[in-house]
Parts: structure tokens; sequence; C-alpha cells
């Protein structure tokens, strides 16, 4: 097993330039998603257009699951599949921009997801907008070898267009008939008037696609956006939080109803419940929370994994007397949101000690500089060493550094400076100051380009090998350097007892 992050800067992917093979399974051409570009946000328009006349997602997703239900699928979406008491199954999430990140994360998830008889695409399978036409370089073209079936849950890109392009593929679904047109002069009517709909799909496109998954191991058709798939001793459940991240009145009755029984169960989800040192348990739609049905012990939950945030975090949560693992998996693909903003750790008695983060927060503060040094034409005054980040970033939180430091970094009133520009973390008792973007902010006004798209990259994916009385959960990293794709680096790794 290599090095991972937090053994050496080498483990992090910092200090080479012996990139791996990832580009060999890249499409010669790729375009490179902007969201400078004033195409791309208009046709992402549905997000704001849902928070401002209302999100219309629940009405939209209870015909989906009806139009399924109709044409044979289970009542209960509960996939019922044969697996031993002892299998393993990859997750991985917001993998679908298409492009260097994505690809990077291939080989590593290929090596490290052998033996497994399944994956779970946790949110955004294809970006910008979800578009059927762009699953063939972002969902087929890149998992072709993976010789198991892949289930997914849809994030809010894969709602800008009504969630077409997700249920032809995941699904075999047709589009739905048109609905009538709202009355006019209401908020509805208003959202519909430039509402973005899915354009007619290129059906030889779409076929030459799916040739690329072909193989009969490939194979699973899903009930719907939602789901259950039943494996072995574990109920691993999916759930869709669609545009503006809550659930709709009839899929949290569903929710509650496969939630009971003895059998441990795994929560996936395209919104995190706990991220960024804060809990966000879900609302559903008339009331209650989807935490509230994770935490009751009646329902057996032992972790909930989300997406949406595109980097690793853990929170091990005690509820009444055990323990359940909260986990953020978005660092499928999508380019990397900054753990250095996070605060020092102190939520729901979860602590610094016990929270774990994939990059270092180091390394993602020293990665940040470097791009706004590139972007800004500010070199020597914006970038940052690791060791410089990692010192930095300690002494703004109070901790100790991960991973182990050679020579003993001086800060600088430069270091200071441009950590707090770049919103490092800091201790709860520190008001925070002006921060230039560097989380979703960052994407959306400066993505991609040049600046972003060489190694290290910081992606990660997730194993967990499933036992009777147990479930090993691990961290993978992945950085487009070769040393990672050879030997993938365990970024973090937990037991979790199912006894």
């Amino acid at each position: 097993m290599s090095d991972s992050s937090r053994d050496t800067p080498d483990g992090a992917g910092w200090g080479t330039e012996d990139h791996g093979d990832y580009r060999q399974l890249m499409p010669r051409q790729v375009e490179k998603l902007s969201w400078l570009d004033p195409r791309v946000l208009w046709r992402a328009r549905n997000g704001v257009l849902a928070s401002w006349f209302g999100d219309p997602t629940g009405g939209t997703r209870n015909r989906w699951v009806e139009q399924r239900r109709t044409a044979g699928a289970p009542a209960d979406a509960v996939i019922r599949r044969d697996d031993p008491d002892r299998f393993s199954f990859m997750v991985i999430g917001d993998t679908g921009e298409g492009d260097d990140p994505q690809y990077a994360v291939v080989p590593g998830f290929l090596k490290a997801g052998e033996g497994t008889k399944f994956a779970v695409l946790a949110s955004d399978v294809v970006y910008p907008v979800g578009s059927t036409d762009e699953y063939g370089t972002k969902f087929f073209r890149p998992y072709r070898d993976y010789q198991a079936p892949i289930y997914a849950i849809p994030g809010n890109h894969d709602w800008y267009e009504d969630l077409q392009g997700f249920m032809r593929v995941f699904c075999q679904a047709p589009p739905l008939a048109p609905r009538p047109a709202p009355r006019r002069l209401t908020p509805a009517w208003l959202r519909s008037l430039l509402w973005h709909t899915a354009r007619t799909p290129d059906e030889q496109r779409l076929a030459e696609a799916r040739q690329l998954r072909s193989g009969p191991a490939q194979q699973a058709v899903q009930p719907g956006p939602y789901w259950a798939v039943d494996a072995g001793p574990v109920r691993i459940i999916g759930i869709d939080t669609g545009l503006l991240g809550t659930l709709d009145a009839e899929q949290g009755r569903w929710l509650r109803a496969v939630s009971t029984g003895p059998a441990p169960k795994i929560l996936v989800t395209g919104s995190p419940l706990y991220v960024d040192g804060e809990h966000h348990p879900c609302a559903i739609e008339g009331g209650g929370t989807v935490d509230d049905i994770v935490r009751d012990p009646a329902h057996h939950y032992v972790a909930a994994i989300g997406g949406d945030i595109h980097n690793y975090q853990r929170y091990p949560v005690s509820v009444d007397g055990r323990s359940i693992q909260y986990v953020v998996a978005g660092g499928g693909g999508a380019f990397m949101h900054a753990t250095h903003t996070i605060p020092r750790v102190g939520v729901a008695r979860v602590t610094e000690d016990d929270f774990r983060c994939y990059p270092l927060r180091g390394d993602s503060l020293a990665f940040y500089s470097r791009l706004y040094g590139r972007r800004l034409h500010m070199r020597r005054f914006f970038t940052l060493t690791e060791a410089e980040a990692t010192a930095v970033v300690a002494e703004r939180l109070g901790i100790t550094p991960t991973r182990t430091q050679g020579q003993p970094v001086r800060l600088t009133p430069r270091i200071r400076l441009v950590a707090a520009l770049l919103g490092a973390g800091r201790r709860p008792d520190r008001r925070a100051r002006f921060r230039l973007p560097v989380r979703k902010a960052y994407t959306q006004l400066f993505s991609p380009g040049s600046a972003t798209y060489s190694p290290p990259f910081f992606k990660c994916f997730l194993r967990l090998d499933v036992t009777p009385d147990s479930i090993r959960l691990r961290c993978f990293s992945a950085t487009g350097n070769r040393r990672q794709e050879v030997e993938p680096p365990v970024e973090d790794e937990v037991t979790i007892p199912l006894r």
C-alpha cells in the first residue's frame, strides 16, 4: 500500500510530474465545462427558478415513479439481490464533468473495485444539466471496464432537465407526457415561461454509448430515482433530494416504510446530513427530517453517505449509545471543494480528533493558493508550499498537523494574509472576515481552464466490505499521478459494527 496524504507530501501527490495513464481513457476532444460561459449559466437556470417561483420537482418525481410502477417496477422500489453475507461494493459521488479529474479517478477505482458486486453513484451523474446526449463521455465511457452494475441517485444538476437523461439511462424510462399549462399569472406560470426543458436526445448516440457498458454483468434497471437495495445482510437506501435538497411527502412516506425492519441500513443521499462542521437534517415536506429517520434506533441505520460536496468528510456521531457514521463522499470527479474552510469541528459531540477529511486542510489551502496565483497572475504573493499551508492551518485552528512536518516553518505576515484571504478555518471563538471564493462560488466563477487541470486533483471514492458482523469503509484517493494510480492510497478507514 502506497503512502497516503496523511503520511507524506509525496503521498498527497505533491512534488512529481509523473502523471498517470488516465488520459488514454479519455476521448480525443474534451469540452471543458466553464461556469463563466453564459450558455452554461442559462441552461442551468432551473435551480434559481425553483427557489424563486416554487420547486416543481416533487410533482415531477411522483409522475416518474408512477410511470415506472405502471410499467412493472416493484411498488416498494426495493431491488432484491442474491449477494452472499460477505460482499463488497463501491460508492463514488459527483462524477460527471467528463474531464481530467473524472478520468483520473478511473484507474484507481477499477483497481480498488476488483471483486465488488456493484457500485453506487451518489449525486450529479452528468454536469452541467444532466443531458442525455452527454452520458456517453461522462458515464458510459469512464466506467466501461467496471464489470458490475451501477446504481445511482440524482443530484441537483441531473434535475436541470427534469431528470430526463437520468431516468432514460438508469430506469429505461420514456419521456413523461407533457403537463397541462399552468393557470396564467401564477408563480407556476411565470416559472414555466423560463423553465429549461430537455431537447430531443440523439438516439443513435445513446445507443452507441450504451454499447460501452453492454456486458451481462453490468446490467441493472432501477425502479426510479429513489430505491432500496437488499444485499447480503444490509439494506442500502438511496434517496432523491431534487433541486433544493429536500424530500417530497410521498418519498418521505416511502423512506419511513423501507427504513423499518431489523436489517442494518446505509443511507445514500445527494444532500449530506453533516458537512463542513454543520448539521443539515434535510426537511421532509409535511414535517420531520431525513435525519430523524436515520437516528431512530428502530430503523438500525449505521451510516449516512452524501454527495454534492466535492471532497471527503466523516463524522462519527453518537446517538443513544450507538455510533452512526455520517460521510461526505462527493469527490468522484467534479472540481474539488475546499476543506481548509472547515472550522475547528465541534458538532454533535464530534471533536476535531474524531473528524476526518480529504484532502487535508493544508493540502486544500496549498491547492487553492496555486489556483489563485495563476488566475490572478500573482504567483509570488499567493502561492504557499504544502508545508506553509499546513503550518498556518494548524495555527489558525489550534491543532497539531496531521502529517509530520520536516523543518519548522516560519509563518510570515504574507502566509497569514493569504490564509485569511482564502478563508482558512478558524477556532469557533474567532470571527470570520472577508475571504475570496473557494467553494462552490469558485467553481462558478473560475472553473475550469488550464489552471485547474493538472495533478494533484485530490479526488476520492469509497469501498465498503460487508460481513455479517461489520462493514469496513475505506476512502481511497486519486491524484492523477502514477504512484496513486498504481496503488490507490487509503486516506481513511473505519470498521462499523453490525451487532
